[in-house]
């Protein structure tokens, strides 16, 4: 019997409608080539759909989300929409109400592409950022008390939990065991006293589980600078969502480009329907141009599959992000002149012979 995925398909705003579209090219593409198939259903949820509707998502959206294999979400957000909404609305909801707990970011440099780091090379720079997606700073718990009147005040308040540490922390040293088994952990316990001393704890704890992965505890500001002076000192590392949100993003650029990097936010347990994700932007500025580089929603097409057991399929899609690259096709962020289309149809060739 065929093996089938039900996949919601979110393409959100702005070039969501372009890449979205690309990536399902592609999940094609190794379908076909491998034996199972893929039965998308198409949702227009949004900053679109807010504009018309008021909300986000209709009042069943989680309720009709739920019922599906995993979500394939573009991006969200338009410019004359307050952009405070888009996470509360959305982005957060889903990830919260459907437990998706562990974000996942890889940041690696491909063959063909300039990085911006001159001397350093593909072996350089190849790492996870694993970041905690439901708790910690951006649990939006606070409030304004008089915010109008002088003496105004304004509160958010991180929470963490020995749950929710400790679930990401095994998720993050067993992804070390299957990679180079090391395992930065990154937080400012030095400053952050309680919560993030706390987390270092924990983290800590839980690591004698895994003997056989190297540990390492580093402050935020020294691994920004290590970051780009030093990238292949990594391999799995485990953060905040705050501070994971800023790291994978310049994991993104030294990768030569936000449009490259894909993410996953991901219910390791399989209870409910995780979300993949290119991590850049609506980029409306550009949308409808044909110019949006695809290889990030692709590259999430491709963990995906890899959640859902197609790894084959997974690392083909992968390689051949790496031969499209590699032969020159790169998109206008890269230096090149590929556009959305061309740069999908390559990759779905590859998919097809490499």
């Amino acid at each position: 019997m065929t093996r089938q995925y039900r996949i919601a398909v979110v393409p959100g705003d702005g070039i969501g409608h372009e890449i979205v579209p690309a990536g399902v090219r592609v999940l094609d593409a190794a379908a076909q080539r491998f034996g199972f198939r893929i039965a998308t259903e198409e949702f227009p949820y949004g900053a679109g759909y807010y504009k018309k509707t008021g909300t986000f998502l209709p009042d069943d959206g989680l309720d009709v989300l739920k019922d599906f294999d995993a979500i394939y979400f573009g991006a969200v957000g338009l410019p004359d929409v307050d952009d405070t909404l888009p996470a509360r609305l959305f982005t957060f909801k889903v990830r919260k109400s459907f437990n998706q707990y562990v974000n996942y970011r890889p940041a690696r440099l491909l063959n063909g592409i300039e990085g911006p780091l001159r001397d350093k090379t593909p072996r350089d720079i190849d790492f996870v950022v694993i970041r905690e997606n439901t708790e910690g700073e951006f649990v939006q718990v606070g409030g304004f008390v008089h915010e109008d009147f002088d003496g105004g005040m304004a509160i958010d308040t991180s929470v963490f939990t020995r749950k929710g540490i400790e679930r990401v922390a095994h998720y993050s040293y067993q992804l070390a065991r299957r990679r180079r088994k090391h395992l930065t952990s990154i937080t400012k316990s030095n400053t952050l006293i309680h919560s993030l001393a706390y987390w270092d704890r924990v983290i800590e704890d839980v690591g004698l589980c895994y003997p056989d992965v190297a540990y390492q505890k580093m402050y935020v500001d020294n691994a920004s600078a290590n970051f780009v002076l030093h990238p292949e000192r990594f391999d799995v590392i485990v953060t905040t969502n705050f501070i994971g949100d800023i790291l994978s993003d310049l994991g993104g650029a030294i990768m030569g480009s936000l449009g490259l990097g894909g993410s996953g936010n991901i219910n390791p347990e399989k209870e409910y329907p995780s979300m993949f994700e290119p991590i850049h932007g609506s980029a409306p500025d550009i949308a409808g141009k044909g110019i949006a580089n695809p290889i990030g929603a692709i590259w999430s097409g491709a963990l995906m599959l890899e959640h859902l057991g197609e790894q084959e399929s997974a690392e083909t899609i992968v390689k051949a992000i790496e031969k499209t690259v590699a032969e020159g096709t790169l998109s206008a962020d890269l230096g090149g002149s590929a556009g959305t289309d061309e740069i999908a149809g390559r990759v779905a060739d590859a998919v097809r012979t490499v």
